[in-house]
C-alpha cells in the first residue's frame, strides 16, 4: 500500500432532471492538476478505423475498435487521455483521482492505462452512459491503469473514479486497482472528489470483489457490503464532497438549477472546489455540459475554460456541428517526440513549454493585475445570452451558424489580453 499523502485535486458534479431549469441534465467539473501544467482543449471528429489498427494511448497501444465518435476534450496538453469531456451522442465523463487498500506504489509505476485515458476511450467508444460504463470497465479488466499521472512529478500515482452522465442519467464508477464498482444515479444531484463514495448501493461491480475482500480480512462476508467502507483508504478526506454537497443541494432546491449555477459550483474558493494559481494543485480547466435529449428539438451545448482557475476565467461554448471549428490559440504545440512511442521519456522535463497561446495571454493578465477581469466577464455573460437564444428558438437548418462558435469566442478574450 502507499505511504504518501495524497493530495487534494478534482471534483465532478451532475444535477439531473427534476432539479434542474427545463429538465435537462448538467454536469461539471474542475480539473485540478500539478502547478504549471497547461490544458488544452481538442476536438477530434468521429473516425472509421481498418480492421486490426491499434491506438496508442499515453504509455501502452491497444486495439482500436472499427468506429470512434466525435469528442471534445480538455486534456493535460503532454498526455494522450483526458480530464473531462464529452461526445456527438451527449456521453460526458470525468475522472477523480482515488486512493485505496490497493494502492500500491511499485505494482502503480507499471505503465498501463491511466485514468485519463480510460476516460477518453469511454468518449469515443460509447453512445450512452450505460455503454460508456461497460467500455471503461472491460478496459480496466484487460489493460489495468497505472503509470505516472504527471509529467513533472513521477511519483504522482493513483486509482480513478468516474462521474458518467448523458442526457438520461448518469454513473458513478470507482475503482480500486482492477476492482471496480458503478452505482446509478438517476434523480437528484451528486457529486464525487478524492475519495470512494459508492456504499451500499452497488449496481454493477467486478466479479471476485467481494471475495478478494474477504481474503483480505477487509469484510467479514455477512454485513452489508459497502464499497467505500471496504476499499477506501480511511486516510484520505473527503471534506470537498461535503461542500460540494451542500452547494448542489442549496442551488437546486427551487429545482431551476442550470448552466450558471454550475459556474457558481466550480467558482467557489471558500469550499475548495476552486483554487488559483498560487495552489500546488490549482485549477487547471473547467467544464460545464448541458445535456439535452434528443427529442426535444435542441442541441447540447459545452462550456470549457482551458485556462486555469475559473473565478478569473472565461468558460467558451462548443456545440458538435458536422463542421465545428475549434482555435488553434487553445491547443498546445505538439513536438516530435510526441508522435514516437519509442520516445516517451522527454515528456518528463520542465524544460518543454506545452503552453498555448490562451494559457499564455491569460497568465500574463493575471500576473499584470487581471485588469480587464469585469470586461472579461461581460464578454461571457453576453455569449451566455446569445447563445441560450439560439438553442431556445434552435433551427437545424442554421446549425452551420456555430460551426465556429468556440472558435469565436477564443479569438475574442485573446483580444483582451494584448
Amino acid at each position: 500500500m502507499s505511504s504518501r499523502t495524497a493530495p487534494s485535486s478534482c471534483d465532478t458534479f451532475v444535477v439531473l432532471p427534476g432539479k434542474t431549469k427545463g429538465n435537462h441534465v448538467v454536469f461539471g467539473k474542475n480539473s485540478d492538476r500539478p502547478a504549471g501544467e497547461v490544458q488544452e482543449i481538442n476536438y477530434i471528429a468521429a473516425q472509421d478505423h481498418s480492421e486490426g489498427s491499434k491506438v496508442q494511448c499515453t504509455y501502452i497501444s491497444i486495439d482500436q475498435v472499427p468506429h470512434t465518435y466525435g469528442v471534445i476534450l480538455s486534456k493535460p496538453a503532454w498526455m494522450w487521455g483526458a480530464e473531462m469531456g464529452s461526445n456527438e451522442c451527449g456521453v460526458c465523463i470525468g475522472n477523480e483521482a482515488v486512493w485505496t487498500k490497493l494502492n500500491d506504489d511499485e505494482t502503480d509505476k507499471k505503465e498501463k492505462l491511466l485514468g485519463m485515458d480510460l476516460v477518453r476511450l469511454g468518449l469515443e467508444r460509447s453512445s450512452t452512459a450505460d455503454e460508456a460504463v461497460d467500455v471503461i470497465t472491460s478496459l480496466l479488466e484487460t489493460h489495468g491503469q497505472g503509470g505516472p499521472c504527471s509529467d513533472t512529478d513521477t511519483e504522482l500515482l493513483y486509482h480513478n473514479s468516474f462521474l458518467i452522465a448523458d442526457p438520461n442519467g448518469a454513473w458513478i464508477l470507482e475503482t480500486a486497482g482492477n476492482h471496480w464498482a458503478a452505482e446509478h444515479v438517476t434523480d437528484g444531484c451528486r457529486n464525487i472528489s478524492n475519495a470512494l463514495s459508492i456504499g451500499t448501493k452497488i449496481d454493477k461491480m467486478s466479479d471476485g470483489m467481494k471475495e478478494k475482500a474477504q481474503s483480505e480480512g477487509w469484510w467479514d462476508g455477512t454485513s452489508d457490503f459497502n464499497f467505500a467502507e471496504v476499499y477506501g483508504d480511511s486516510a484520505v478526506s473527503d471534506f470537498r464532497k461535503e461542500r460540494g454537497e451542500k452547494l448542489l443541494t442549496s442551488l437546486s432546491e427551487d429545482c431551476e438549477f442550470d448552466l450558471t449555477h454550475m459556474f457558481e459550483v466550480l467558482r467557489d474558493k471558500n469550499s475548495g472546489i476552486c483554487r488559483g494559481t498560487d495552489c500546488k494543485n490549482p485549477t487547471a480547466s473547467s467544464m460545464v455540459s448541458v445535456l439535452v435529449k434528443p427529442d426535444v428539438g435542441r442541441p447540447s451545448c459545452h462550456w470549457f475554460t482551458g485556462t486555469p482557475d475559473p473565478s478569473c476565467s472565461v468558460f467558451k461554448p462548443f456545440i458538435f456541428t458536422d463542421n465545428v471549428k475549434i482555435s488553434p490559440f487553445i491547443q498546445s504545440p505538439i513536438f516530435p517526440d510526441d508522435e514516437d512511442p519509442a520516445k516517451m521519456t522527454p515528456r518528463f522535463s520542465s524544460v518543454v513549454d506545452r503552453s498555448h497561446l490562451l494559457y499564455r495571454r491569460h497568465q500574463a493578465a493575471l500576473a499584470n493585475g487581471w485588469t480587464n477581469a469585469d470586461t472579461l466577464k461581460e464578454l461571457e455573460s453576453k455569449c451566455v445570452e446569445e447563445t441560450e437564444a439560439y438553442l431556445q428558438n434552435f433551427d437545424p437548418s442554421r446549425i452551420s451558424e456555430v460551426d465556429d462558435l468556440f472558435k469565436d469566442v477564443v479569438e475574442s478574450e485573446l483580444k483582451f489580453y494584448k
